[in-house]
Parts: structure tokens; C-alpha cells; sequence
């Protein structure tokens, strides 16, 4: 990221080189160069990035990189203060390319780490949303170093609840807004589970006994996880049964 960072301030334009680093096509997007870019970066540039939609930029294109450094830049400035950024994210939340809503998360961590109270507080709100701001709400929230505090995983917990809630009143299962949700909590609830054990275990427990069959995959998704195992083995391995 040094190397990144010391070219970067010699040029004076990012983008052939950007487009060379980004990965793309491929399985993977060069994050370290994108969290570089997003600390380099300002509001002109990100906004010029992010311009770049679904048909200028199609999924595992060049172009789709810069895209995903423009929304991780803007959660640098939303950090630094900017909160008018959140609504610009939350349309971001809803992008057809599955990058792109990563970059959501990844932007809205980096707020996380200079106010959780207010990342949360923003959250309750996405989490009564679509699907897709639902799944960028747990996504943000899930992050192993957000929840140190009790109080932060404990309120984390309370969305994830809460979204699990609206589940009964998804019409379309099969759409991919709602698949899309459902794989993201599938790893989750694991997340917050391990960071407050005596309360996380209580609320996944009444999930884990429900007949429907999305939460069920979901629960089942996540007992997968070894962070559970090293938590509780016990505890999972009688769930599992």
C-alpha cells in the first residue's frame, strides 16, 4: 500500500493507472490500491468514479474498479465528517453489481471507526428499508472490530433480529434482492454472535427453531462458521444436530 500510496503522488492522472492495478477481470479487485485510492482521493474524484454506472462499468470490468474506489472514498470523507454522504451511499446500497455493495460496507466501516453510535443509528433506519439496504446494514455492522463494545454488538444484534422479523413479509423469495440479503446474513449473525455469546446465543436460538425455511438456511449457514466453533463448540454442535 506504500508503493501504491508514493506512486499515486506522482501522477497527475489516476485512471490509466488505476485501470492497469485494479484486477479486473478476475476473481478478485486490487482492495489494498482501492483503500489507497480512498485516502488520496477527494470529493471530485470519487464522484467522478462513482458516475460510473452498471452499463459504462459492467461487473468484473476495469472500470467497475474505479467505481468501487469512488464509494470506498466516499466513506472517508463521510468519517471525516460529510454525513450528507449516507443518503449518496444508501443509493449505492442498491447497485446491481455485487462489488459495488461491497465497497457500501466497506465505506460505511470506515465511518464505524470514528462513530459507531452514529453508524448504528443510521442503520436502524436502512434496516427497515429494501432488501439490499437491509443486507448492506448487516454487512457494515458485522465487522469483528466494530463491536468491541457490548453495547455496540448488543445493538448490532437487535438489527439483525429485527431484519430476520421481515422475512414473513417478503412476497417475491426467489428475486435477487432478497437472495442477495440472505446470503449476507448467512455469515453475519456468527459475526455478532461471537462478539456478546450470552446474548447473541439467546436470539439465535429462537431463529435456529423457526419452520421457515430461509431462516433455517440462514442459521444453518452460520453455525457453519469456526468462529462459532471456537466460541461454544458444544453449543454448536448441538444445534447442528
Amino acid at each position: 500500500m506504500d508503493e501504491y500510496r508514493e506512486t499515486l503522488q506522482t501522477l497527475d492522472d489516476w485512471d490509466t493507472y488505476l485501470l492497469k492495478e485494479s484486477g479486473l477481470p478476475g476473481p478478485r479487485g486490487n482492495l489494498e490500491l482501492a483503500q489507497v485510492v480512498a485516502d488520496e482521493g477527494n470529493l471530485e474524484l470519487f464522484r467522478r468514479y462513482t458516475a460510473y454506472t452498471a452499463d459504462q462499468a459492467p461487473v468484473n470490468s476495469p472500470y467497475e474498479f474505479l467505481a468501487f474506489c469512488g464509494v470506498v472514498g466516499l466513506g472517508r470523507l463521510l468519517a471525516e465528517g460529510n454525513t450528507g454522504l449516507l443518503e449518496t451511499l444508501r443509493i449505492h446500497a442498491s447497485d446491481p453489481r455485487w462489488r459495488i455493495r461491497e465497497a457500501v460496507a466497506m465505506a460505511l466501516q470506515r465511518f464505524g471507526d470514528v462513530s459507531m453510535d452514529q453508524l448504528i443509528a443510521a442503520m436502524r433506519k436502512w434496516s427497515k428499508g429494501t432488501p439490499l439496504e437491509q443486507r448492506a446494514a448487516a454487512a457494515a455492522l458485522c465487522e469483528p472490530r466494530l463491536l468491541g463494545q457490548a453495547k455496540h454488538a448488543r445493538a448490532v444484534l437487535k438489527i439483525l433480529d429485527g431484519i430476520m422479523a421481515t422475512f414473513e413479509r417478503v412476497k417475491n423469495r426467489r428475486s435477487e434482492d432478497f437472495l442477495a440479503l440472505r446470503k449476507g446474513l448467512a455469515y453475519c449473525w456468527s459475526v455478532a454472535v461471537v462478539a456478546l455469546p450470552s446474548e447473541g446465543k439467546l436470539l439465535m436460538e429462537k431463529w435456529l427453531v423457526t419452520a421457515d425455511k430461509d431462516i433455517q438456511w440462514v442459521m444453518r449457514e452460520n453455525l457453519k462458521k469456526a468462529r462459532l466453533a471456537r466460541m461454544d463448540s458444544e453449543w454448536v454442535k448441538k444445534w447442528i444436530k
